[in-house]
């Protein structure tokens, strides 16, 4: 019943005015129950009424729809695009909340934005789902981990949140096995599994970002003139200067670990750190390990 109720008030949003009749036909019961329905919203304060006449039927005050949730259009607008992007997640009954929605703003929402979580391949597509779908459900997951040190462990997870961060995807979670908080990249999970068993979240978890597991360092980098597509993909504009002989300075504020390393390394002779010295004998001493295979 309470559905054949909320669908009613929808339609009537939409439609501005049906006949019971038609609201019959809709719901497969009869005129006369259409009408104590129409009792009940009443009785439950939704300013439902019968309007005689040509043109007549079933309406809801005009007032009524024009005060939704006291939403501006723009506000209601805001509300279905972001629904839209969540669409684009699959996430469980969006098409319904959407149509629902619209109904109810007398709206149709513009398609602004498309999200796909997987890779171009298409190689991973699967793991986001089932982990998009283990979150929403609050059931365990488990999967093989490759931690930085290169070593592989079994990890038995409660997942809470996907969070992309620094061209990248990684998983919040409560690790059963380390009993505290972790951030898991998703590259370096193999073989994901959603348990059946379901978990309560923990109180404790709180959704602010996380701090780094290292502070951030100012690293400035020499970057050849060549690579200047490959230099404003990678670093934000405030990080670039122009060198007056058409090179560029990049000042690079990160976690110095094995990514960044490799961020350096990935320009080849085109790079060269200038500061700190520290990260600078780094990179030579990673080098010179590199040309000892070959």
């Amino acid at each position: 019943m309470m559905n054949r109720l909320l669908g009613m008030i929808y339609i009537l949003m939409k439609q501005k005015t049906v006949t019971a009749a038609e609201l019959a036909e809709r719901f497969e019961v009869s005129v006369r129950t259409i009408y104590r329905d129409l009792d009940t919203l009443s009785a439950a304060g939704i300013p439902v009424y019968a309007k005689k006449g040509k043109n007549g039927g079933i309406c809801l005050t005009e007032q009524f729809v024009l005060n939704k949730m006291l939403l501006t259009q723009e506000e209601q607008q805001e509300i279905l695009s972001g629904l839209i992007s969540l669409r684009e997640t699959r996430a469980e009954g969006e098409e319904n909340i959407l149509q629902k929605l619209g109904e109810f703003f007398r709206t149709d929402p513009v398609e602004w934005l498309a999200i796909d979580l997987s890779d171009w391949s298409g190689s991973r597509k699967q793991l986001y789902e089932d982990i998009k779908n283990a979150i929403l459900a609050r059931r365990l997951i488990q999967f093989d981990y490759y931690g930085r040190n290169g070593q592989m462990s079994r990890r038995t997870v409660e997942p809470v949140k996907l969070l992309f961060k620094e061209y990248t995807w990684y998983l919040k979670a409560f690790c059963r096995e380390r009993n505290a908080w972790r951030v898991f990249k998703l590259f370096r999970m193999k073989r994901l599994e959603v348990l059946d068993e379901v978990f309560v979240p923990q109180k404790e978890y709180i959704y602010e970002e996380s701090a780094p597991d290292h502070p951030f360092t100012l690293i400035d980098i020499w970057i050849d003139q060549k690579e200047a597509y490959r230099i404003y993909d990678r670093f934000e504009e405030d990080e670039i200067e122009v060198l007056s002989d058409g090179n560029f300075m990049v000042h690079m504020h990160a976690s110095v670990d094995d990514w960044v390393y490799g961020v350096i390394l990935g320009f080849g002779p085109s790079a060269e750190v200038i500061s700190p010295d520290a990260v600078r004998q780094e990179i030579r001493r990673r080098i010179l390990e590199m040309a000892k295979r070959y």
